[in-house]
């Protein structure tokens, strides 16, 4: 039998500040992979470039002046058959001037700044760490 995943576009983007990456724990209120952790996120709706400073203003407060584009990756393929996707990733890295400055909205209950080679100690959305890998060298 074939399985067609239903294909969705979305970006991820990572905010870089003292060699460490933000990670967001998805709260209850999103409608998947909630308590997992993740990077800024959401569907693309207009340019994915447009869309990359859109979610971080939405989830983090942050303002364009605010960042510093690093990096625009190869967008990423992850099949996720038990919600029936495709989500062809495109991932982002952004270096901020002031930690200080952030203020998550609804879609996340929890932040950390982390050592990018500390990924695997922590419950992701699928393939944060490819995800990363595209946009950060460590």
């Amino acid at each position: 039998m074939i399985n067609y995943l239903q294909e969705k576009q979305v970006v991820t983007c990572f905010l870089e500040s003292e060699n460490k990456i933000l990670i967001l724990r998805r709260s209850e209120q999103v409608s998947s992979y909630q308590g997992k952790w993740a990077g800024v996120s959401g569907y693309i709706e207009k340019a994915a470039d447009e869309q990359a400073l859109t979610e971080i203003e939405e989830e983090t407060s942050l303002h364009q002046q605010d960042l510093k584009l690093i990096k625009r990756g190869k967008p990423l393929l992850i099949k996720d058959e038990r919600l029936g996707v495709n989500w062809v990733v495109h991932p982002y890295l952004f270096h901020i001037k002031d930690r200080n400055k952030i203020k998550i909205d609804w879609e996340h209950k929890e932040i950390k700044w982390i050592d990018p080679k500390d990924m695997d100690n922590y419950q992701t959305v699928p393939n944060l760490k490819q995800t990363l890998a595209r946009v950060y060298k460590a």
